[in-house]
C-alpha cells in the first residue's frame, strides 16, 4: 500500500518523539510527498500545509501533546497534526461527509485542542487556557500556532496588549510565510517585513550569541544577562520591536524548515517565564514548485494533476460574475470603491483591484475594521461595496448594527459564500447572515437566484439606495434551469416563476434550484406547486406571497439559513394559512459536499417534495 511506511511511522505518538533528527528529517518529506499524493486526490488546504512540515514537527518534538496544548490560528494548516497523531489512514476521507474535518475538531481526537476556523483568535484562547490550568495548578505549555496575516486581525492584538502584561507563560509560534490568502498588507507586514530582512537585526543577534556561547562555564549565564542591552542595541538600528514593546520575549526569526534548530530553538525557550513569541519564517507551498510559485492559487484546491499542477479556472461563478459587474459600474459612477478583507481573488475583486488601484482597498484580516472604514467612506460621499465572506462578516456585526445602519449609511455588503458551502465544514458555512442582517433597522437584503438577478440587485444597491443594503449570493454557479425561467427584473417584487394552484414553495438564491426541482417531481404527482423566488428578503415582497397563498391555501419556505429569525419567522406571523419550513435545524452544519448536506438536512428538492405530500396531501 502507498505510504504505508508513514502510516506505521505515525500510528504510536511516542514514536515519533522518540525519533533522532535524522530520522525527523526523513519523516518530514515523508509527510511533504503523502500531502501532495493525499490533497490532489481529495482537494483541501495544500500550500499552507507544505510549509508548516518542519514547524509542526518540530512542535511535536519538543512538547509533549496533548498534555501540553496546540491552538492553531485558522485550522486548515493542521494537516501535518493530523498526520503525526495517528490520522494519516483518514486523508482519503478529508472533508468529506463523516470523514476527516480539514480543522481541528475536539471530537475527532484528544489531540484537537480547539476547533479553529478563523483567523486572529488563538492568541485569545491560549491566554485563557494557560490561564484556566494554572487556575488548577497545571503547569502544561500553551502554545498558539498564528500565521503573520492573522495578527492584522484586532482580536490578535487586543490579546497580546492582555498578555503581555503579566508573566502567563504562553507561547506564540508566528508562522511568517509573508502570506494570508493573498499577499498581506498594511503596516504590520512592513514591520515584520523589516525585521525579516534587515542584516543588521540578523547579524547583530547571531554574532552576539555566538560570541557569548563560547565562553566556558558563564557563557551563556552572561549572554542572558545582557539580553537586554542585545534588545536596545538592536532597536537602535532597526527601530522598536512591537512585540517587545507589548512585553513579550521575542526570538528569531528563525529558518522555518531546519528541523534541528528548531527543535533547539523550542527546547531551550519553552520554560522562560514570561509571554513569547518565536519568530518562524517558512515559504507556503514548500517542496511543490508550482504551490511556490503560485501560492495563492494553491491555497484552497479542488483534486488536481500533481505532474501539470492547476490552472485558473475561467469557469463562471456568483463571485466572478459580481466582480465583473462591479467593475462595469465603476467605470461610470466614480464614487464607486471596493473594499476586501485579505480575499481579493476569492471574492472577485482581483479585476477590480487593477482596473482601479486608487479605489480598492485592502484592509487585511479585519472584518471590523472593513465594516467601519466603509462607514467612514460612505459618510465622506462616496459608495463603498464590501466584498466579505458570510461567516466571517459575523465578526462585523457590532459595525454593521451600530457604525452603519444606526447612521443609515449608503454602505453595499457583497455577502459572498452565503448559506451552505460545504467542505470546510462549521466554522465557514453561511447561515446565520439572514437571521441577523434582516433584523437591522434600515438594512435591504437582496438574494439573487441567477446571474442577472446579481446584475440587477448590485446596480440597484449601488445607484437607487441611499441606505444600507445586503446581497447574499452562494458559492459557485447559477442552475442554467432556473436562468431560463428569468422574467423581466421589478425592483422590490418577487417573481413567480412556475405557476401553481396546490401549494407555494417560497425560495431563495440557491435554494431556488432545489425548489424547482420539487415543483417537478410534484407534477408527476398530480401536486401543482407553485415557484415564487423571493429576490428580496427584506423588505419582503408579502403582496405577491399573499396573492400566491390566497390561490394554493398553503405554502412552503425554503431558505438557504438557519430557520431561527428567517423567512419562515417572518411569513408565520403574516398569515394564519399552513406553513411548512425547510432550512437549516437549530444545529452547525458539519463538512461534506453541498448535495451531500442539502440531502442530510432535508433540502434538497427530492426531500422537500416528499415532505410536501407527507405534510399537506396524505
Amino acid at each position: 500500500m502507498k505510504h504505508q511506511k508513514l502510516f506505521e511511522k505515525t500510528k504510536n505518538y511516542q514514536d515519533i518523539k522518540a525519533m533522532s533528527i535524522p530520522e525527523l528529517e526523513e519523516l518530514c518529506e515523508e509527510i511533504r510527498e503523502f500531502l501532495l499524493d493525499s490533497v490532489s486526490k481529495t482537494g483541501g488546504h495544500l500550500a499552507s500545509n507544505l510549509g508548516a512540515v518542519e514547524l509542526t514537527v518540530a512542535l511535536h518534538k519538543a512538547f509533549s501533546f496533548p498534555d501540553d496544548k496546540l491552538i492553531f490560528d485558522v485550522g486548515h494548516q493542521s494537516y501535518v497534526h493530523k498526520i503525526l497523531t495517528g490520522r494519516a489512514e483518514g486523508f482519503e476521507s478529508l472533508r468529506k461527509l463523516n470523514g476527516l474535518s480539514g480543522f481541528p475538531k475536539r471530537t475527532e481526537s484528544e489531540f484537537d485542542t480547539f476547533h479553529s476556523g478563523h483567523s486572529s483568535n488563538s492568541i485569545s484562547v491560549a491566554l485563557g487556557m494557560k490561564r484556566g490550568l494554572e487556575q488548577q495548578g497545571d503547569n502544561s505549555h500553551v502554545i498558539a500556532m498564528i500565521g503573520d496575516g492573522a495578527l492584522t486581525g484586532g482580536m490578535a492584538i487586543e490579546a497580546m496588549n492582555d498578555a503581555g502584561r503579566e508573566k502567563n507563560n504562553i507561547i506564540v509560534v508566528l508562522n511568517d510565510n509573508e502570506m494570508s490568502i493573498s499577499e498581506n498588507v498594511g503596516s504590520i507586514d512592513r514591520h515584520l517585513a523589516k525585521m525579516r530582512t534587515s542584516p543588521i537585526y540578523l547579524r547583530t543577534k547571531g554574532t552576539v550569541s555566538t560570541f557569548f556561547s563560547k565562553i566556558p562555564k558563564i557563557g551563556n549565564s552572561l549572554y542572558k544577562s545582557i539580553s537586554g542591552f542585545k534588545s536596545d542595541f538592536r532597536n537602535l538600528f532597526i527601530g522598536t520591536n512591537i512585540f517587545e514593546e507589548l512585553g513579550f520575549y521575542y526570538a528569531g526569526p528563525f529558518d522555518g524548515h531546519n528541523l534541528k534548530g528548531l527543535c533547539k530553538v523550542f527546547e531551550q525557550l519553552k520554560d522562560i517565564d514570561k509571554p513569547m513569541v518565536i519568530h518562524v519564517l517558512t515559504k507556503k507551498g514548500k517542496g511543490y514548485s508550482f504551490a511556490e510559485e503560485r501560492p495563492d492559487l494553491f491555497h484552497g484546491v479542488k483534486p488536481f494533476d500533481v505532474e501539470k499542477g492547476l490552472t485558473e479556472g475561467s469557469k463562471e461563478s456568483f463571485s466572478k460574475v459580481f466582480g465583473t459587474n462591479l467593475e462595469q459600474l465603476a467605470e461610470t459612477n466614480k464614487k464607486i470603491v471596493a473594499i476586501t478583507a485579505a480575499m481579493p481573488d476569492g471574492t472577485g475583486l482581483s479585476g477590480f483591484r487593477y482596473k482601479f488601484p486608487d479605489r480598492y482597498y485592502d484592509v487585511a484580516i479585519a472584518e471590523g475594521h472593513g465594516a467601519g472604514l466603509s462607514a467612514g467612506l460612505a459618510i465622506s460621499g462616496m459608495v463603498p461595496v464590501f466584498a466579505v465572506y458570510s461567516s466571517f462578516l459575523q465578526r462585523a456585526y457590532d459595525q454593521l448594527v451600530t457604525d452603519v445602519c444606526g447612521m443609515n449609511l449608503h454602505c453595499v455588503f457583497a455577502v459572498d459564500r452565503a448559506g451552505i458551502v460545504g467542505e470546510d465544514g462549521e466554522t465557514h458555512q453561511g447561515m446565520f447572515d439572514i437571521s441577523y442582517l434582516t433584523s437591522m433597522p434600515n438594512m435591504t437584503v437582496f438574494s439573487p437566484a441567477t446571474y442577472q438577478d446579481l446584475a440587477y440587485m448590485l446596480q440597484e444597491a449601488t445607484e437607487r439606495y441611499n441606505s444600507p443594503c445586503a446581497i447574499r449570493y452562494p458559492k459557485g454557479a447559477e442552475d442554467p434551469a432556473v436562468a431560463e425561467l428569468e422574467q423581466k427584473f421589478e425592483p422590490g417584487k418577487a417573481q413567480v416563476l412556475v405557476e401553481g394552484k396546490h401549494v407555494s414553495i417560497f425560495c431563495d438564491g440557491t435554494l431556488v434550484s432545489e425548489g424547482f426541482k420539487a415543483t417537478q417531481i410534484l407534477r408527476e404527482q398530480g401536486v401543482s406547486a407553485e415557484l415564487v423566488n423571493l429576490r428580496y428578503l427584506k423588505p419582503l415582497d408579502f403582496e405577491t406571497i399573499a396573492k400566491s397563498l390566497q390561490k394554493t391555501k398553503r405554502g412552503v419556505v425554503m431558505e438557504n439559513a438557519t430557520r431561527y429569525g428567517g423567512i419562515y419567522s417572518m411569513l408565520s406571523g403574516f398569515t394564519t394559512l399552513p406553513l411548512l419550513s425547510v432550512s437549516i435545524p437549530d444545529c452547525y452544519v458539519p463538512h461534506g459536499s453541498v448535495e451531500e448536506l442539502l440531502s442530510l438536512l432535508k433540502m434538497d428538492g427530492e426531500s422537500v417534495a416528499e415532505k410536501i405530500i407527507e405534510e399537506f396531501f396524505r
